[in-house]
Parts: C-alpha cells; structure tokens; sequence
C-alpha cells in the first residue's frame, strides 16, 4: 500500500516594508483618531511600500528568506502560486516576476486572485500539487501592496490596509503533517458590497475612471462585517466538526486579520480561548492575503511539531474558507 502524500509546510518567510503609518499619522490626513481607529478594528500602525515598487518586491524577499532557510537552490523550486489583488500588472502575473527576482528558474507559477483569502486558496491549490507527486517543492505566497488601491481621502478604508506578504514552501511528507482539510468557499453576489469598479474589462481605466475614483478599494462596512463574522466563524467550526475535533485539539487559530472584532467572534465560535489566537493586526493592519502567512512567519518559533492549526479567513468576492493543518518542524 502506498502511503498518502500531505503537502507539509518546511519554511516560512515574511517581509514587511520599514515605512510605518500610525494612527496619528492618519489623524492629519483624514477625520479620524488613534482610539477610533483601535477600539473599531485594533489597529495600531501599518506599513507601506514607498517609490516604484510593486507585490513582486513584497514577495521576492519572503522567498528569498525561505531559500536561505532550508539551505536549497532556487533551481529546486518546482512552482509558485501566489495570492494577490494587487499584482504588479495585469500581465505578466506576479508569480512570473518573482520566479525572474528570485532566480527560480525551473518553476512555473501563477496568481490566484481571492482577495483577503488569496491565501488559502493558494495553499489548496500548491498542496494539491504536491498531493499529485509530480512536484516536490512548491512555494505559495499571499501579498498586497495595498496602499496602491486605497484612497487615502476615504476615512472608512484608509485605516484598516497596510502593505505585505509572507511565502510557505511545501515538501512533500507521509508521517501525516501538513495540509489535512480545507473547506473553501464563495460567493459572488456579495461583489456590490466590496470591490474595485474600474480597471478590468468591464470598465477600462479612462480619464472618467481616474477623476471618479474608481480604482480604489469601495467597501460597505456593516454588510461585510456581518459576512465575515457568520462565514468564518461557520466555516471553522465545521472544519473542527468534520475532523472530529474541538477547540482543545487546537493549539493555534491563525484568522485572517481583518479586524479584531471579527477574530474574536471566530475564536469564540470555536471553543478557543484568546491566547491561542495570533494577533499581530495591530502591527500591519490588514495586507489581504498577506496576513495569514504574516502571522505564521510571526509565530514560526512558538510553533512546534504536531500542533494542529486552524486557518481562517473571509475576503472580498465573497471568499472564504478555513484550512487544517499539522505542523511539520
């Protein structure tokens, strides 16, 4: 009998720029304060991506990081699969870009565009790589220069987003670590609740576009805080239900870090008290699929071999999902 193959995380990598905006920042630049701002979503400061410089320039040194990590060739990548909304361009992808950054130059790659669980998507579909046998090593990444789509006038947006990214490399295992069950999910009419108007097909970029800002992030609060609170709580809980576990089994939550308000009900769904949760949304605010792989990359040395996690996450489209997975080192 052949043993199952999992897709097992073996190095992480993360890069925040160094630019930080605060709160008090932001108080000069729009209607708003420092306790608004923390008692609303429990952001503190986040960082931004200054001059000419794209997602690729996130990504590239997470996946340097993971190279220097385990001690291996960018020649041994096989592929990358990224989780992006901000992608340098609309084509080539960003995946592409990184792969030429990083000298990966035997890998093929591709973005996947779920917006803040761009992430998890990715991570299901480099696992699955892996599960096929036909790859050995696959990085996955999640990373958005967000600052380049928010509107820095828009006091309702311009506070929770940030700039960043983090990389996973999966290897293949058959001693049962890694990813063991996700379940991903979406929704498309939630699009007239979050989305950017202008730039893809439908509505070109023209000088009406520009003048009318429609290449910025457009989000209505409440009904997307509601979603996001009922999907990823719903989500994670049956995740627990389908493997027959509770939150006891759980040593840690990595939620998307979206707001802490939503973070706290998804915990509390689940059965886990709060300092089983990572929290580092106060650091970064939100950086959409970066911040799941953030917070991996943050907690990396607080992690220890056979932990179950659970990760967690609920983004514009609506996307959604919760993953399962047994740390390897």
């Amino acid at each position: 009998m052949t043993q199952k193959i999992t897709a097992a995380i073996t190095a992480v990598g993360g890069f925040v720029p160094e630019e930080k905006l605060t709160n008090a920042d932001l108080e000069k630049i729009v209607d708003t304060n420092d306790e608004w701002i923390r008692t609303r979503t429990g952001i503190e400061e986040r960082r931004i991506l200054k001059g000419e410089k794209g997602t690729s320039d996130l990504i590239t040194p997470a996946v340097q990081q993971i190279l220097k990590k385990r001690g291996i060739a960018p020649e041994e990548i096989d592929a990358l699969v990224i989780g992006t909304v901000t992608p340098d361009m609309m084509f080539p992808s960003t995946a592409n870009l990184v792969c030429h950054k990083a000298g990966l130059k035997n890998a093929w790659g591709f973005d996947l565009l779920a917006a803040c669980s761009g992430f998890l998507y990715a991570l299901t579909t480099g696992a699955s790589l892996i599960e096929s046998g036909r790859y050995k090593k696959v990085i996955v990444a999640g990373g958005d220069k967000m600052s380049s789509i928010v509107d820095y006038s828009d006091r309702t947006t311009c506070i929770i987003f940030g700039d960043g990214a983090a990389a996973v490399l999966l290897e293949a295992n058959t001693e049962g670590y890694g990813v063991l069950d996700s379940i991903l999910k979406s929704d498309g009419s939630g699009c007239q609740h979050l989305h950017m108007k202008a730039g893809g097909s439908l509505r070109p970029a023209s000088a009406e576009t520009v003048a009318n800002k429609e290449h910025f992030i457009y989000q209505e609060g409440q009904p997307v805080f509601k979603a996001a609170v009922k999907g990823m709580a719903d989500v994670s809980a049956e995740l627990l239900e389908r493997n027959k576990l509770t939150g006891d089994d759980i040593a840690w939550l990595v939620p998307h870090q979206a707001n802490k308000r939503i973070i706290d009900a998804t915990a509390d769904r689940m059965g886990l008290t709060h300092d089983k949760v990572m929290l580092n949304i106060m650091r970064y605010g939100n950086t959409t699929a970066g911040t799941i792989p953030l917070c991996l990359w943050d907690w990396e040395s607080k992690l220890k071999k056979g932990d179950n996690i659970v990760l967690a996450a609920f983004g514009g489209g609506f996307t959604w999902g919760a993953t399962l997975l047994k740390w390897g080192y």
